[in-house]
C-alpha cells in the first residue's frame, strides 16, 4: 500500500483495461421503469392541473402568453446552475427530477396549502400575513424537500454543497416559471398588455432568481449534510439552511409590502445586494470544488495513477476546454469523446475519494474506485507523454 494515500500502487505498465461494466439486471431495469413511469405520472397530473387552474382563472390566451415570456426566465436561470454544474456533472435523470419536483409538484401542492390556510384564517386576515408567514414557510418547504427526496434516496450521487445547490436551484427554477406562469397571465387578465408588460418588468427582467436564491440556502444544508456522518449535524445543517431560506423569502415579500410606494428603493436596497451575495456564493462554489477535486486527486499522483499536469488540466475549466480541443484536433471525434469521458470519470473519482477520506466508504466504494481507476487507465493512455501536457495548464 502507498503510504498516507491508502492505495495501492499502479502497476507499471498498466494491464489492459476494458470498459466498465453497466449491466443492470431485470429486477432493477424493472424498478428503473416502474419509478421512471410513476414520476411521469406524478409530474404529468401536477403540471396539467397547474394549468387548469392557471387558465381557468385567467382564460387560455393570457395562459400561453404568460408560458411564453416564462421561458425567458428559464433560458437565464437555468444556464447557470447548468455552468455550475460542469466539473462533476450530475445524472440527467436527477436534474429533470428536481426541475420537475418544482415546476409540477411544488407549486400545485403550494398552490393548494396557500389556498386552504388563507381560507382557515379566516376573511380577517391580512394578506401581509400570508406574504410574510404562511408563503414563505409553504414554499420553501416544498422546493426543499425535491432536493432533500435526492439526498435521502440518491445518497451517493449528492457529494457536497455544489450538487445541493445545484438541485436546490433546479427545483425553484421550476418552481420559479409556473408561478410566474401564474402571475403573468393573471396580469394579462386583469389589465390586458399594460398589466403582462409590468409583470414582466417585475418578474422575468428585474427579478428572475428570486427563488432560486431563497431555495439555495436549503441546498447548502442539504449538501453539508452529504459530508457529515453524525445524523445531528445532517439534520442540523438541512434545518438551518431551510430557517434561512425561509427568512429571506418573508423578508423579500415584506419588502414589496412594504415598497408600495418606494419600490426602486427596495430594489436598489434589498434586491441588488441579495442578488450579488447569491451570485458570489455561487462563485465560491464552484471555485472550492475545483479546489477539492486537485486536493482528492493528489492521492492518485502520489500513487502513480495520475500525473501532476493531468491533475492541472482536471481542475481548470479553461484547460479542460483546451485539452478536449486538442484531442479533438489529433484523435478526431473519438479523441474528444475520450478527453471528455476521462475528466468526467475523474471528477467522478475525485468524489469518490473524498467519501473514502472521510469514512464512507464501504465495499460498493472501494469496489467503484478500482473500476474508475482501470476505466481512467485505459481512457489516458493515448495522451500521456503528448505534447498536450508539455505546456502549462
Amino acid at each position: 500500500m502507498t503510504s498516507g494515500t491508502g492505495l495501492s500502487p499502479r502497476p507499471d505498465p498498466p494491464g489492459p483495461a476494458g470498459p466498465m461494466p453497466h449491466r443492470a439486471g431485470r429486477r432493477r431495469r424493472l424498478r428503473r421503469v416502474l419509478l421512471i413511469s410513476a414520476l411521469t405520472v406524478l409530474f404529468g397530473f401536477s403540471g396539467a392541473a397547474v394549468l387548469e387552474m392557471i387558465g381557468s382563472h385567467a382564460g387560455v390566451a393570457a395562459t400561453i402568453l404568460g408560458v411564453a415570456l416564462s421561458v425567458v426566465v428559464l433560458g437565464i436561470v437555468v444556464p447557470l446552475f447548468l455552468w455550475l454544474d460542469r466539473y462533476e456533472r450530475e445524472p440527467v435523470g436527477m436534474l429533470l427530477f428536481a426541475f420537475g419536483w418544482g415546476a409540477c409538484v411544488a407549486t400545485l401542492a403550494a398552490a393548494t396549502l396557500n389556498d386552504v390556510i388563507a381560507h382557515d384564517l379566516g376573511r380577517g386576515s391580512s394578506n401581509s400575513l400570508i406574504a410574510l408567514v404562511t408563503a414563505p414557510v409553504v414554499e420553501e418547504t416544498l422546493k426543499g424537500l425535491g432536493p432533500l427526496l435526492l439526498l435521502w434516496f440518491r445518497r451517493r450521487e449528492v457529494d457536497g454543497i455544489v450538487d445541493g445547490i445545484v438541485y436546490a436551484g433546479l427545483c425553484a427554477a421550476g418552481f420559479a416559471a409556473v408561478e410566474d406562469v401564474l402571475y403573468l397571465a393573471n396580469g394579462y387578465a386583469s389589465s390586458g398588455e399594460h398589466g403582462l408588460l409590468s409583470t414582466a418588468l417585475v418578474r422575468v427582467v428585474m427579478s428572475p432568481f428570486a427563488h432560486p436564491m431563497f431555495t439555495v440556502c436549503t441546498g447548502v444544508g442539504i449538501g453539508i449534510a452529504a459530508t457529515h456522518r453524525r445524523w445531528t449535524h445532517r439534520v442540523g445543517a438541512v434545518l438551518l439552511g431551510w430557517l434561512c431560506a425561509v427568512a429571506l423569502h418573508s423578508l423579500w415579500n415584506a419588502g414589496a409590502v412594504l415598497s408600495e410606494r418606494g419600490w426602486l428603493v427596495f430594489y436598489v436596497g434589498l434586491q441588488v445586494p441579495l442578488f450579488i451575495a447569491f451570485l458570489t456564493t455561487i462563485v465560491l462554489a464552484r471555485r472550492h470544488e475545483a479546489r477539492a477535486l486537485a486536493e482528492h486527486l493528489h492521492a492518485y499522483v502520489v500513487a502513480g495513477w495520475l500525473s501532476d499536469p493531468e491533475v492541472g488540466m482536471l481542475c481548470s475549466m479553461e484547460a479542460r476546454r483546451y485539452a478536449r480541443a486538442w484531442a479533438n484536433a489529433h484523435g478526431g471525434r473519438d479523441g474528444q469523446r475520450q478527453m471528455h469521458d476521462l475528466q468526467d470519470s475523474a471528477s467522478e473519482l475525485a468524489m469518490l475519494r473524498a467519501r473514502i477520506e472521510r469514512g464512507q466508504g464501504d465495499a460498493v466504494v472501494l469496489q467503484e474506485e478500482q473500476r474508475l481507476l482501470a476505466h481512467i487507465a485505459r481512457l489516458r493512455r493515448p495522451f500521456v507523454g503528448t505534447a498536450l501536457y508539455r505546456w502549462p495548464m
